[in-house]
């Protein structure tokens, strides 16, 4: 168990955690998140001393570690850290980054360290990857490594700093299904993410911190569909939108198809829900809209809220009245339908003559 009681953190011209109380309980799963600015990475970082608390204490299982008379590299045994960097040493193989810390720290044997560092590479799927350097894998791969590591040590607790926000997105998913695995495991895990939805998947607790500290402690039921606090409120419900003018025959298709993967990305939109988003602009911008219009003038805008999770993207486009559902290409319209939970059409007024509504 960790016991946080008024700790505080200041720099010289911020401060970032001001009144931090908490109880971390074993086997606990916490997401932390919040706007930037907000602490995140600081608290963690002050939960093993890799940054040093202006004040206040930090009780891990009933020692404060706080106190001069602390050996912390005895708590850090038991407390592993996943960076947003890696941090691999890039002059050894992958199984020597995984064996240095046991033999080091632990007095391993290097035949019992080396055992170990390869079961740990099967259960992230890298055991083919062992006598690899850093520089030959992709950074999930890297990530992944960086788990290992820190399991190797046998830790009780696994801090998460960022995971995946220095991959590539097309990486974030097999990082995500690794962590998710730990969090089976009865370990306890504080990871602090910017993605919602793997927030509200993994966890059985969430911090959103703000004021410096921790504003608002509660399940993810709590926190994402019925927030008690005013900030969070905010933070939970503001609406992500992406915005994408389409006024060519000729527009450039694939670069629409990577901008709305990466605002699915950045707003922790699930790929099933993003393949959905991409479907409306390929179905209904690309295959049916622009083959009905003479002078394309079309708008299509994405609206995610972290709420209540759902998606609802509006399609405005100019000329004649139009409904979708009288469309030629049949098959398109089909496919579209398919991928969607509801269609609505109406005629407006002004630029944008017509108006279709879908909620994926």
């Amino acid at each position: 168990m960790i016991e946080v009681r008024n700790l505080r953190k200041e720099y010289d011209n911020v401060t970032p955690l001001k009144d931090v109380n908490t109880v971390i309980r074993d086997g606990d799963v916490i997401a932390i998140i919040g706007p930037s600015g907000t602490g995140k990475s600081t608290f963690l970082r002050c939960l093993n001393l890799l940054e040093q608390p202006t004040g206040g204490q930090i009780i891990v299982n009933g020692e404060d570690i706080t106190s001069k008379n602390c050996n912390i590299n005895l708590v850090r045994q038991k407390m592993g850290m996943v960076f947003q960097s890696f941090n691999l040493f890039g002059h050894q193989t992958i199984i020597e980054n995984i064996m240095y810390a046991p033999v080091k720290r632990l007095g391993m044997s290097k035949q019992e360290a080396y055992d170990k560092g390869m079961e740990l590479l099967k259960t992230v799927g890298l055991a083919q990857k062992a006598m690899n350097y850093p520089d030959e894998l992709s950074g999930g791969q890297k990530q992944r490594v960086a788990i290992a590591r820190a399991l190797a040590m046998d830790p009780d607790t696994l801090l998460f700093d960022e995971p995946t926000s220095a991959l590539d997105p097309t990486m974030v998913g097999e990082v995500q299904a690794v962590i998710r695995e730990l969090a089976k495991s009865g370990k306890t895990l504080l990871i602090v993410t910017h993605e919602m939805a793997f927030a509200r998947q993994i966890s059985n607790r969430v911090f959103f911190m703000d004021e410096g500290g921790i504003y608002e402690d509660g399940t993810p039921e709590q926190i994402f569909e019925n927030p008690q606090r005013e900030n969070t409120i905010r933070f939970i419900r503001k609406l992500k939108v992406l915005t994408l003018d389409i006024d060519s025959k000729d527009y450039d298709f694939p670069a629409a198809n990577n901008e709305i993967e990466n605002f699915c990305y950045r707003s922790g939109i699930v790929k099933a829900e993003c393949m959905k988003m991409q479907a409306v602009a390929e179905e209904l911008c690309q295959h049916i809209l622009l083959s009905e219009l003479d002078n394309p003038k079309i708008q299509m805008t994405a609206e995610y809220s972290a709420a209540s999770n759902e998606t609802v993207v509006t399609v405005k486009y100019n000329g004649k009245a139009f409904d979708p559902a009288t469309t030629m290409d049949e098959l398109a319209y089909k496919v579209l339908l398919g991928r969607i939970k509801s269609l609505q059409y109406e005629q407006t007024e002004g630029a944008y003559t017509n108006l279709v509504k879908i909620t994926l």
